[in-house]
């Protein structure tokens, strides 16, 4: 089975069972419509209804399908590679604080959206580890938590003995913790935030691809296979799947497919030795190691194939290598799910908000903080379209740049998993 396949995703087995969303027929008009059905799109389309808008959400499958429903789950409220003086260097002090602001509260706003919604998604917030995987990088996480904790975040820092405390695992120095962290099922939570918006009024459509948006008159059109929806504002949030619906917004990425390994159920014995405290992990490597456990004892790791002929085969061997040294308590490991999805990365790390044209906005690229940040940069679409000024939002307005050489940089993007477990190994 291909690891795209949804069925060899964990989440399809065990995240709460979901409608089929119809299809789009007719003719619809509305006040926005909301393209992709991924954690951005849902929110915004959820906060959009709640709003008083009229929303139709449009999903060229059912919502979650993509990567929003097959990564490994962990809800981060911190960036992949920045710290929070980096976003006040990049654009400024007044918008910089603002975007720290909204990355510091995106953990909470998933959580408190869960537990209004009651949905069904194994949410735990216990907090998120960042432990350090050589001594060396005990600085960097030193930087990270001192900035964050100056901004009023609930974190702290453990030395080595506390590390194998909260993670059960011999091989970390020390690192940090951020208390408002946790991890979900993705899947049933994109399915939770699908029910939420279509209870706010939304209109979900699954199995309804756009094939094109077009300017008419004062409104835009969007032409579906069996149907036509007219609105006067769109959003799109298609992030690692986007096409080529506007001109050169899918060459300003980087889309990787982001990986994960499930294993069997363990013993009730090992497994409460593993991050016992309810924790998510992701440790200081490049070539990320991260690590959760879900409620039936599986641990879910990340893996990355730099090439996908025989790529179950050799992530089942690394994956077993990983967890051997990570967690030498799993004897003999077994790997049951290998499944993968599609991220968008952008050059600099940092999510990209566009206001394309004439009421048409955009926002991509989250690097794997998809589950906190995709959904509060959805709830700040959703303010933008129901008035909020541009330069109140967290995020500014970028011009589209698209990366020269994009169909080239793609393919060698995904080797780079090479250097970066070389620059692993060193201090």
């Amino acid at each position: 089975m291909h690891t795209a396949d949804p069925k060899s995703n964990l989440w399809t087995h065990t995240a709460a069972p979901a409608p089929d969303y119809p299809t789009l027929k007719g003719e619809r008009r509305a006040d926005v419509v909301v393209v992709g059905a991924g954690f951005t799109g849902l929110s915004a389309a959820l906060h959009a209804a709640e709003g008083g808008a009229d929303t139709v959400l449009l999903e060229v499958h059912q919502p979650g399908f993509g990567a929003s429903g097959r990564n490994n789950g962990q809800v981060i409220p911190a960036y992949s590679r920045h710290n929070p003086d980096d976003a006040v260097k990049v654009f400024g002090k007044d918008r910089g604080e603002r975007l720290n602001e909204m990355v510091a509260g995106s953990a909470d706003l998933v959580f408190d959206l869960i537990a209004k919604h009651d949905m069904d998604c194994e949410a735990v917030q216990e907090g998120w580890l960042q432990p350090a995987h050589r001594a060396s990088r005990m600085k960097g996480v030193q930087i990270k938590h001192d900035q964050w904790a100056a901004r009023g975040a609930p974190v702290e820092m453990y030395d080595a003995d506390r590390a194998a405390e909260l993670t059960g695992s011999p091989i970390y120095h020390g690192g940090w913790l951020h208390r408002s962290g946790g991890h979900i099922n993705p899947l049933g939570y994109s399915r939770g935030l699908a029910r939420a918006a279509h209870a706010a009024g939304a209109a979900v459509h699954g199995d309804s691809p756009v094939q094109s948006i077009d300017r008419e008159g004062g409104h835009w059109r969007l032409k579906l296979p069996h149907g036509v929806v007219r609105a006067e504002k769109v959003i799109l949030a298609t992030n690692g799947y986007t096409g080529n619906l506007f001109p050169n917004l899918r060459q300003t990425i980087v889309p990787l497919r982001s990986t994960h390994v499930a294993t069997t159920p363990l013993g009730d014995n090992v497994a409460k030795s593993i991050l016992p405290g309810g924790h998510g992990l992701s440790d200081t490597r490049q070539a990320l190691w991260a690590f959760r456990k879900e409620r039936y004892g599986r641990i879910v790791t990340t893996s990355a194939p730099v090439f996908t002929t025989g790529a179950r085969r050799r992530m089942t061997e690394s994956t077993i290598k990983r967890l051997k040294t990570a967690f030498p308590q799993i004897e003999q490991p077994e790997i049951e799910y290998v499944w993968e999805g599609i991220i968008a990365m952008t050059q600099e790390r940092l999510p990209r908000y566009h206001e394309l044209a004439g009421g048409m906005i955009a926002a991509l690229g989250y690097s794997g903080r998809g589950i906190a940040l995709g959904t509060a940069v959805g709830r700040m679409m959703a303010q933008r379209i129901l008035g909020t000024p541009a330069g109140e939002l967290a995020l500014p307005a970028l011009p589209l740049k698209p990366l020269p050489m994009h169909d080239l940089v793609v393919p060698l993007a995904r080797t780079l998993s090479w250097y970066f477990r070389w620059k692993d190994t060193r201090d």
